[in-house]
């Protein structure tokens, strides 16, 4: 699946085609409800993206083609999400110099901790940031602020969302406050 929606349309009202700045990895199609949210963040930024399964134990050839071929390609960050063992990010982030970004997956057991400590227990040299456990959307926000750091359009799209976020919570506390408080 790879998704191209930059959030900007040409006069004509068709979609602009655009290369996609971050890549989505996931170890298994299963995890695609978790990943998407990181997918959606990104549209919602006018980042494009792309997603694909990969496998780090059954498809290495493929997931080494992946990483090694992404920056060519025009991808500037990578999401790798993965479950269990949990290799998916550090080798990617082995094959790669472009920053990557692990997602530990809850599984049935342990409730995500096995991938947690997989992920963010990399060996020096092999860096992967890790966000919390299913925590695919803060994935897409970090990817979207450090392509921020030299796209003014995103950056103002951060703004505009870090706003709106404010704005929620503020609308939250008064209904608290009136609730609780009676004012």
């Amino acid at each position: 699946m790879t998704t191209t929606d930059s959030g900007t349309q040409p006069a004509d009202g068709t979609q602009a085609p655009t290369t996609p700045m971050v890549g989505i990895v996931m170890g298994s199609s299963s995890d695609a409800p978790i990943m998407s949210a990181a997918a959606d963040q990104l549209r919602k930024l006018g980042v494009p993206s792309e997603m694909r399964v990969l496998s780090a134990h059954r498809t290495p050839d493929d997931t080494a083609a992946y990483a090694r071929g992404a920056a060519q390609r025009g991808i500037r960050i990578l999401i790798a999400g993965a479950g269990g063992a949990a290799h998916l990010p550090g080798v990617i982030a082995a094959m790669t110099d472009l920053p990557v970004i692990g997602v530990p997956i809850a599984l049935a057991h342990l409730d995500g901790l096995d991938s947690l400590l997989s992920i963010v227990q990399m060996p020096k040299g092999v860096p992967v940031a890790t966000v919390g456990v299913n925590a695919a959307l803060n994935a897409g926000l970090l990817a979207s602020r450090i392509l921020a750091l030299s796209d003014d359009q995103i950056a103002a799209k951060l703004t505009e969302h870090r706003a709106q976020q404010a704005d929620k919570v503020r609308s939250q506390d008064t209904q608290v406050r009136s609730a609780h408080n009676g004012a």
